[in-house]
């Protein structure tokens, strides 16, 4: 209803309703601020609300299997529909919601049009006043459009998010839909502030008006300092300087803070109102993680591989959850303290209560200084001398996020389709299915086919970090494996080809205390996270009624622009005050927690005797994944050729494909899964497309 009311929102009868709703309510302490927040905010927050109770009441065993497909079929989210263009790999799912987003703008357009048209009728006007007064009034609607665009723009971007949750959508997927809102949403408030613009030059008072900061109505100056700050980041999100230019663009992206802040100066409390659900959603967000990403957490080892990849193993606390398919952000502090960079965990959450790994790909700056640091670590043979050298790394994380559920254990058939360091998530799949058969819990899959696209062949000894037999050794009963990979720049076997997976020393980091990672995220975790969401809304209404009780009703304020001020304030001071109390609850919940636990030298002991078989990498004779693989040279996947062996020895079932590599071979992967999905011929498999890469 709350969509319906945003998409009808432009036609007469909905305006009618909206106005006469307004003044049932308008008499209430909150005024009309508060119903404007309680009709277009209000349904965020309780769906919020819903979505915490419902995650609360489900245990997490009861929630997948609510996921898990019970008979092969058809699934919006999974089949891909546009395969080449500007938004890459499209989901039935995400076409519906983008035809909706075209249809609502164009609706709007031509209704606001229509509108502004028979209202600039009424006057009899010169054709030049009629003019610049339908520009303003253009610009006015098209304003409002933008309003709307923006209560949706932050809610794919809060990475915690209980919605996102709930509909098991992945921050990694929905970063691309906060891409396209934002696109979307400046390209509505450019056209915005360049009506006003014309309209103001054509009138010849175009600086008068740009300076403008009046107290009762719209102030401008306001909104050209938000619009400023929104083009700037526009600008340098732009592929092409996103892509050269990184670090411009991550410190242009922070000026959302004066971009929202200034815009509520411009429109006032009760208009910012519309869109300040989505944006008090995204600050709670941002705040737990600014807490959580103030922790540094211990490093418990490090190895360079020979293929130039460094692996991490990253101290946690034994109550954080996570998914095989989860990611974090890690912060190096000796190589930035401004730099987040994210990373697929490549351990299963089985492999050990007391760390996580992440394999890191040498591909820029930050990358190749932290090889160079770490490298020099493992590489000094005094261990006194290594001590000193410790603090080289120190680590931050944010995260992990990812599927509410892990959704690979929803397909009995798997195929993972990986390019490069694209393979790091499924080390973690493969890790997190041999644990489970080994401890006999639930584990669906029983056909998994992994398929490996990469240049060197060196880049093959990142399969002998899982080593089988020390995992699950009687595993061929249970799951049919089969590990086929391509090197695409060899055309045979290098002569050191059997020194690829010799053992390699791995620098273990003395844990001089007990830092680990912040608990205050977690996929499974919400309880604490619900009350911190719902203590800090509550806690906003009460200062908004405060204030205007004590302060705005006492004083007699009316200036539109400083009551957007007071109400920016009273989100930002709930978020700090209420849910900062839940933070250190939920913080010492966590240190008496762990606590209860064994002593530190006890834990020390675990990650070492955990760590202890994997001093040096498994050799050429011990089972790993790489004596599983079949390795083909000078050539890529035929994935027409692959496809067709799995649908004849498969049969009618469904198959998971997830991919995790460059977007040609998400395209090439999900352009097959098209055209046999389409051609559904009998006995033949339907295959469920589902990427998991992304970018910032």
């Amino acid at each position: 209803m709350w969509v319906a009311l945003i998409f009808f929102y432009p036609a007469e009868f909905v305006k009618g309703f909206f106005q006469r709703l307004l003044l049932t309510t308008s008499g209430t302490v909150f005024g009309i601020t508060g119903s404007v927040f309680l009709i277009f905010s209000g349904p965020i927050l309780i769906m919020t609300f819903l979505s915490i109770a419902y995650l609360i009441a489900s245990p997490a065993e009861e929630f997948h299997e609510t996921k898990k497909l019970k008979f092969p079929r058809f699934r919006l989210w999974t089949f891909p529909v546009l395969v080449d263009g500007p938004f890459g790999v499209i989901s039935a799912a995400e076409f519906i919601g983008i035809v909706l987003f075209i249809v609502y703008i164009l609706w709007s357009l031509v209704v606001y049009t229509i509108q502004n048209q028979d209202l600039v009728s009424k006057f009899s006007l010169p054709i030049w006043e009629e003019s610049y007064m339908m520009l303003e009034l253009s610009g006015l609607r098209i304003g409002s459009i933008g309003l709307f665009c923006l209560a949706f723009l932050f809610l794919p971007i809060t990475r915690g998010s209980f919605l996102l949750r709930l509909i098991d959508i992945p921050f990694e997927h929905a970063t691309r839909y906060h891409v396209w809102l934002g696109h979307l949403t400046m390209m509505v408030f450019t056209l915005h502030g360049l009506c006003y613009i014309v309209a103001w030059a054509m009138q010849g008072r175009l600086l008068e008006e740009m300076l403008q900061w009046k107290d009762i109505g719209v102030a401008n100056l306001p909104g050209v300092i938000s619009l400023s700050a929104g083009l700037l980041m526009w600008i340098t999100s732009l592929h092409p300087v996103r892509k050269q230019y990184f670090e411009l663009f991550f410190y242009t992206h922070q000026l959302y803070v004066v971009f929202f802040v200034f815009l509520a100066l411009h429109v006032g409390d009760f208009i910012f109102s519309i869109a300040a659900g989505g944006i008090f959603l995204f600050l709670l967000d941002r705040f737990l993680r600014f807490c959580q990403s103030r922790k540094t957490a211990n490093l418990i080892s490090a190895t360079c591989l020979p293929c130039g990849t460094v692996e991490l193993v990253i101290s946690k606390p034994r109550n954080l959850q996570y998914n095989a398919l989860s990611f974090i952000f890690l912060q190096v502090r000796e190589l930035s303290w401004l730099q987040w960079h994210p990373f697929s965990v490549s351990s299963s959450p089985l492999e050990g209560r007391h760390h996580l790994s992440v394999l890191i790909k040498v591909l820029g700056e930050w990358t190749r200084k932290l090889r160079d640091n770490v490298s020099k670590t493992t590489e000094e043979p005094d261990k006194e001398l290594a001590t000193q050298l410790h603090p080289r790394v120190t680590a931050s994380v944010e995260g992990p996020y990812g599927h509410e559920s892990p959704y690979h254990l929803m397909y009995e058939n798997l195929i993972l389709v990986a390019g490069g360091i694209g393979i790091s998530p499924f080390l973690a799949i493969l890790s997190d299915i041999f644990h489970r058969i080994e401890a006999r819990k639930p584990c669906l899959p029983n056909n998994v086919l992994v398929v490996w696209a990469v240049k060197k062949s060196k880049e093959l000894s990142l399969l002998s970090s899982i080593d089988i037999e020390s995992i699950c050794p009687s595993f061929s009963g249970k799951l049919q494996l089969e590990i086929q990979t391509y090197i695409t720049q060899e055309i045979e076997p290098p002569l050191e080809d059997g020194q690829l997976f010799k053992s390699m020393k791995r620098s273990y980091f003395p844990i001089t205390n007990q830092n680990k990672m912040s608990g205050l995220v977690g996929t499974v975790n919400n309880i604490w996270p619900g009350i911190y969401v719902i203590s800090s809304t509550i806690g906003f209404i009460t200062l908004m009624a405060l204030t205007d009780i004590f302060y705005i009703t006492p004083f007699g304020l009316t200036s539109w622009w400083f009551k957007g001020l007071l109400f920016v304030a009273c989100m930002a001071a709930s978020i700090v005050i209420f849910g900062g109390l839940v933070v250190v609850l939920w913080s010492l919940w966590g240190r008496r927690n762990s606590g209860n636990e064994k002593c530190m030298e006890d834990d020390e002991k675990s990650n070492l005797e955990q760590f202890n078989k994997l001093t040096t990498y498994p050799n050429a004779y011990q089972t790993t994944l790489a004596s599983l693989t079949t390795t083909q040279y000078g050539r890529r996947p035929d994935f027409h050729e692959i496809f067709h062996s799995v649908s004849e020895s498969w049969g009618h079932v469904d198959v998971g494909v997830i991919v995790c590599g460059p977007p040609t071979l998400e395209s090439s992967v999900a352009k097959e899964c098209r055209s046999r999905n389409i051609k559904g011929r009998r006995n033949q498999p339907f295959f469920h497309f589902n990427s998991h890469s992304f970018e910032l």
